[in-house]
């Protein structure tokens, strides 16, 4: 396990420290669990009471911290330095370095220096892939693929054939990228003809996708996810979809062929879009909406048909009423009709 001082610390993370720089910080924990030798961070100030009960020897924060003895690292962005430091702790395993002897390397696949290639792997003829690879036991790689560096394929990754993935790209569990998308011509008779699916999927640089996700091939032309892009798992890419720089895509979401989201969109956890649409710049789309027609920039869009979330909040706020207001309704008309009833008999009077 590594072991910083907190001033130390304070170098690497670039940190204002307010407190001992000898003292040893031996990990990262929660506000809630750390205990001493351990440093945890506040990124809301609304939750600074918690820190008076906490145990941490230090804590990441915006601004010095008052009633607690631990030392704080004075951050403009805490949750980011904290996430750093995470990493300073923690080294995820990886096979061993070098080709294991039971992966399945073709004779025409170049594999850059500094590999680590676990059991079962398997990478196809004329496949490219970068430096300082790591593919973990049962990965595939289909042939002719182009990989960069700093590639990590966790197990039973499946890479399909052309595909292109930039560098520091990470695929964890069960991932498949370029898989055929789903494209099926009815004939005559009434019977689905497959459309083969030739065009590519390409990744661009610093994607990470997570486990049990499908980035789809093209039919014809290419599938794009754009640098930085970050997908949840349990998420589908349809064919032909573009996935913006820097997008969240959380778990279930459903993207139809031909979608474009462009720079900064959010889709949160089941969300879903018909195909042919664009999601603008900044948008976002809140979980359970079904997106049928284009997003404009930085809006906020919920339900389904989603629409503005101002008007999907009091929709929703107004359908839990709707049964006292059907019988509000009912009961004026009942009146209505009485008023009606009588007023032949009020004419006459």
């Amino acid at each position: 396990m590594s072991s910083f001082t907190l001033g130390q610390l304070a170098e690497r993370l670039a940190c204002e420290l307010v407190g001992d720089p000898a003292t040893q910080i031996t990990g990262v924990s929660t506000i809630e669990k750390a205990g001493p030798g351990e440093i945890t961070f506040l990124a809301n100030m609304k939750y600074a009471p918690k820190v008076a009960s906490s145990r941490a020897s230090a804590i990441i924060a915006a601004e010095p911290l008052k009633g607690t003895p631990a030392a704080t690292l004075v951050s403009s962005n805490p949750y980011y330095d904290f996430a750093r430091a995470l990493a300073l702790y923690y080294e995820p395993p990886k096979p061993s370095s070098g080709i294991h002897a039971t992966a399945s390397i073709a004779s025409t696949a170049q594999i850059g220096p500094n590999p680590s290639i676990g059991p079962y792997v398997v990478v196809g003829e004329n496949t490219t892939v970068g430096a300082k690879a790591v593919l973990h036991a049962h990965a595939v790689i289909y042939e002719g693929c182009r990989i960069g560096d700093d590639f990590t394929a966790h197990s039973h990754v499946s890479v399909r054939e052309f595909t292109r993935i930039g560098n520091r790209v990470t695929l964890h569990n069960g991932v498949v990228v370029g898989g055929d998308g789903f494209g099926f011509a009815k004939t005559g008779d009434g019977r689905q003809y497959k459309i083969v699916q030739t065009g590519i999927t390409v990744i661009e640089d610093d994607v990470e996708i997570q486990t049990l996700t499908s980035v789809d091939r093209a039919t014809i032309g290419e599938t794009r996810v754009r640098r930085g892009a970050k997908i949840d798992s349990l998420v589908q890419i349809g064919h032909a979809c573009v996935v913006g720089e820097d997008n969240i895509i959380c778990g279930q979401t459903g993207l139809a062929g031909s979608t474009i989201l462009e720079e900064n969109v959010i889709m949160a956890g089941q969300t879903g879009s018909a195909g042919h649409l664009t999601i603008h710049k900044g948008a976002v789309v809140w979980a359970q909406s079904g997106v049928g027609h284009d997003v404009p920039a930085g809006a906020i869009v919920s339900g389904s048909p989603a629409f503005d979330s101002r008007e999907w909040l009091r929709a929703s706020a107004a359908y839990t009423r709707l049964p006292e207001l059907v019988r509000t309704i009912r009961a004026l008309e009942r009146r209505v009709a009485e008023l009606e009833a009588r007023l032949p008999e009020a004419r006459h009077d």
